[in-house]
């Protein structure tokens, strides 16, 4: 990914020194397992951890592939290089490359799953926070992109809120269901290594031992992984779509923050346009991108191939990197938003009590009038709302069938505002577990 989308600590997980060094602590944790177990001297496991503070030189080890043609080969010759070819003897005994490979892209996803968790927790506060200072401030709800019923602001970053939770939870799930490794050697058969060494190795890693890996460790849960990132950046798309809308001049209901000397046209001085979020919109595009490969990794040939490995070098940096931008600009989205109350009350009286006709409606079937009748005797007086620029109550109060079942005090109630937000404190305490 491109550095104008990337964040350091993430970035870091995926450099060739980060991979290097876990290659290393699996070849030097093993050959610990093997002394233990009386495989292999005692004083070898130990020589290898003479690499311990060692910086591998990332040069040497491509001159060696590429005339081996192979990574590990590559970096197990620098390592002997390191430790010395006697030392080095017992290095990677009974083990295959994906022993290594394989243990070492799932120690790479838990961490970056670590960084996307402990982001998904800081956006989740920053939802809350918005809902409940906006917990009663009303504003007009819409299907269809129609005026529907009034809402509340608190209401929308409370539903934003249950969905992020949601996000975080599978987030959670499937950085569990990822951290496995396997050292079972060639065709997973454990025939040249014990599986004690696996135990051991995957415990110092903070794994768990794969219970059956074939030569590679299985692909369900590389795409179970990233189909939970791809899900997480739908429900980011999902929160940054709605505050373009609510940006759009004609709605104007917030705003992204508009930093002093911004620019927001090169041909416009007048222009603040929604840039944070129409970009996470494009970002949640690009981490969606990786759950069709990730899921046609699963098919693999027989006990291994590689036709996975091209494709999980992209997608892992990419999607994880992707996703840490985009929740962290997202929770800053949230956190610095400009929400404007008397706008959206502007808008909810746009069309002069309009919306709510489902109000007078039920206040009609309650008077003993049949719901077919109801209905005709509300959309003739609101067709004029829309097609004559009229006033809704006001037409009612002029209409005699509407007037004589329900008087002027019986439509004035069914304008109460108070009746779309009295069971506000009953959805959040649902959404935020709090009276």
């Amino acid at each position: 990914m491109i550095p104008r989308y990337s964040r350091p600590d993430m970035v870091a997980i995926w450099s060739p020194e980060t991979k290097f060094r876990i290659w290393f602590e699996i070849e030097a944790h093993a050959g610990d397992a093997m002394a233990d177990l009386g495989s292999i001297p005692r004083e070898n496991a130990d020589a290898v951890w003479k690499a311990k503070d060692a910086t591998f030189d990332i040069r040497r080890i491509d001159e060696i592939e590429a005339v081996t043609k192979h990574d590990v080969i590559a970096f197990l010759t620098h390592l002997s290089e390191i430790v010395g070819a006697d030392a080095a003897r017992f290095v990677h005994q009974g083990m295959t490359s994906s022993d290594v490979l394989d243990t070492t892209l799932n120690v790479q996803l838990t961490r970056a799953a670590d960084i996307l968790i402990a982001d998904m927790e800081g956006l989740l506060a920053a939802l809350r926070r918005r809902a409940f200072e906006h917990r009663t401030t009303l504003r007009i709800g819409r299907s269809h992109g129609i005026h529907a019923e009034p809402t509340t602001m608190g209401l929308t970053f409370a539903r934003f809120y249950a969905e992020m939770d949601r996000n975080l939870r599978r987030l959670r799930t499937a950085r569990e269901e990822v951290a496995t490794g396997a050292l079972s050697g060639a065709v997973g058969t454990f025939a040249n290594i014990d599986p004690r060494v696996e135990e051991h190795v995957c415990a110092k890693l903070g794994l768990r031992p794969e219970p059956i890996s074939t030569q590679v460790i299985p692909r369900d849960r590389h795409a179970a992984f990233f189909a939970a990132l791809a899900v997480t950046a739908s429900g980011i798309e999902n929160v940054a779509t709605e505050i373009r809308h609510m940006q759009r001049t004609e709605v104007l209901e917030a705003e992204e923050y508009f930093s002093p000397g911004q620019k927001g046209s090169s041909a416009m001085p007048h222009k603040r346009n929604p840039v944070l979020t129409e970009n996470l919109t494009g970002l949640a595009r690009l981490v969606r991108m990786a759950v069709i490969p990730a899921l046609e990794n699963v098919t693999l040939w027989h006990e291994r191939d590689i036709s996975h490995s091209s494709v999980e070098r992209g997608i892992a940096p990419d999607a994880t990197i992707t996703l840490d931008f985009a929740l962290a600009r997202l929770t800053q989205v949230v956190d610095q938003l400009l929400i404007y109350p008397d706008r959206m009350r502007e808008n909810l009286d746009r069309y002069r009590g309009l919306v709510m006709s489902q109000r007078v409606l039920l206040a009609l079937t309650q008077a003993g009038i049949s719901r077919e009748d109801a209905y005709a005797m509300v959309q003739r007086n609101a067709m004029k709302v829309w097609e004559q620029d009229a006033d809704f109550r006001t037409e009612l109060l002029a209409d005699p069938d509407v007037g004589a079942a329900l008087g002027e005090d019986g439509i004035a109630a069914a304008f109460d505002l108070d009746q779309h937000t009295r069971h506000v404190d009953t959805i959040f305490a649902r959404v935020f577990g709090e009276a």
